[in-house]
């Protein structure tokens, strides 16, 4: 799959060090996978959350971080619409961003 943007989640760990192990093990996963479906996802990502909308919410380091992507399974594209701390995810609304 490709990733838009990886300059996105970049910027994350390096504001976020402590996210960075993590995040490039969910982009190497993310860049290897060919995905069709859902349960795709879901057999990469066990504790994935589809949340309508092709949106999919994702637990990233023991869930102490959390990434939201949009996944283009016909396009093989993952949009990264939102990469925050638990708390942070709390905040918002996952459904519209």
């Amino acid at each position: 799959m490709r990733i838009i943007s990886i300059r996105r989640i970049r910027e994350y760990y390096e504001a976020h060090p402590e996210s960075k192990v993590a995040l490039l093990y969910w982009v190497e996963v993310v860049k290897r996978a060919k995905w069709s479906n859902a349960m795709d996802v879901k057999r990469s990502f066990g504790s994935v959350d589809s949340i309508g909308g092709l949106r999919y919410v994702f637990n990233i380091g023991g869930n102490k971080f959390r990434l939201v992507a949009v996944v283009q399974f016909n396009h093989d594209c993952v949009y990264i619409r939102f990469i925050g701390t638990h708390s942070e995810y709390d905040k918002i609304d996952c459904r519209t961003i």
